[in-house]
């Protein structure tokens, strides 16, 4: 009995051995590649696959979904002869997993070269600033080349990005430099566009300002002007209102005269030619006044000389002397004529101010 089950043990075993190797559940976005007898037979899809035990063994084990892969850096020589380090980073997928596996060793090795090669053909007709400035071209040019260079290895290029260009250190120096420089040329251009926009709006201001005092100047002239003009049309309307005669009219000039030099500025002041008119027609004025009062003063001199008999200086006291009557004569025709001209000036300042004053009633009336 023993042989007995020994045996059908080992036959239990082998069937499960077999139908463990003939059975393979695939998962999900994963592609094997099976063979027989050492030559490629299909390819399984997800799922539950069926294999013939002993014959059939999987040889490769794909995932079909889109991969990165990420370059190390590699050094470059650009057109002007600077050695920059740049690094990819690849999208790849692949869309046939027999030519995968059967088309190409590794294809991520292979894919890595291809684009170390690629690279060097494009940056090696740019400039380094080109190159800096130039990524876009750059990738776009580089996928170009992979895709059409991988798909016979079943493989799909979606994207290549430039990761990061790593200039010398010398050239970093020389670019911050040239950067700094930049940056000092537009502070100091849009400094001296700000100083000059603030001069310019001072200086329309300053124009602005003088224009408006110049105008306010004129209007102030002309204002003061039309009060003089004013003033002086008053002046003479009231005059000829009043009817002032020559002595007024000569006294109130020469009252003018002496506002001549009241002001400091003033070195020297001219006399008009018709002062001495002026004065010619005062004089006369206060000489008729006196050489009207002079008869009363010589009538004293009248009764001296008359007679005891005389009817017309009956009654009166006796007279003096004929030296004594002479002497007081003189003094009180002196008095009389002095008086005679304060009294003169007094009338004519009355009368001029009364003139002034009538034109100032007539507009308050007229106003009423």
């Amino acid at each position: 009995m023993e042989p007995v089950v020994v045996l059908a043990l080992v036959a239990a075993i082998v069937v499960v051995f077999l139908v463990a190797s003939s059975v393979r559940i695939v998962p999900q976005a994963r592609r094997y590649n099976v063979e027989r007898f050492g030559r490629y037979r299909r390819t399984l899809q997800p799922g539950l696959n069926l294999l013939l035990p002993v014959a059939d063994r999987i040889n490769t084990k794909l995932d079909v979904r889109e991969q990165v892969y990420s370059s190390d850096p590699r050094p470059v020589i650009t057109e002007d002869n600077l050695v920059v380090n740049i690094d990819t980073v690849l999208y790849y997928q692949i869309t046939d997993p027999r030519a995968a596996a059967y088309e190409v060793a590794d294809y991520l090795q292979a894919i890595d070269q291809l684009t170390v090669t690629t690279l060097r053909n494009v940056i090696g007709s740019m400039d380094l600033e080109e190159t800096l400035t130039s990524r876009e071209e750059i990738n776009s040019r580089l996928r170009a080349v992979l895709d059409d260079a991988t798909g016979k290895w079943g493989i799909r290029v979606n994207r290549v990005e430039i990761k990061a260009i790593d200039p010398p250190h010398t050239i970093k120096e020389a670019m911050e430099k040239q950067m700094r420089a930049e940056r000092d040329k537009r502070a100091a251009i849009l400094h001296a566009e700000g100083e000059r926009q603030a001069k310019i709006l001072t200086a329309e201001g300053t124009k602005q300002k003088d224009i408006l005092e110049a105008q306010g100047t004129q209007q102030a002239m002309i204002l003061r002007a039309d009060g003089e003009a004013k003033a002086v049309e008053l002046v003479f309307q009231a005059v000829h209102r009043n009817n002032a005669d020559a002595k007024i009219l000569a006294y109130k000039y020469l009252e003018t005269l002496p506002h001549l030099a009241n002001s400091d500025n003033n070195t020297f002041w001219v006399i008009p030619g018709e002062l001495t008119e002026a004065i010619r027609t005062v004089t006369t004025a206060f000489g008729d006044q006196s050489a009207a009062g002079a008869p009363s003063l010589a009538q004293p001199e009248e009764a001296a000389t008359a007679g005891p008999g005389d009817t017309a200086y009956e009654g009166r006291p006796p007279e003096l002397g004929a030296g004594s009557t002479a002497s007081l004569d003189a003094a009180a025709a002196a008095d009389e004529a002095g008086r005679q001209a304060a009294a003169a000036v007094s009338d004519a300042k009355a009368e001029a101010a009364e003139a002034a004053k009538s034109p100032q009633r007539g507009q308050r009336s007229e106003g009423a």
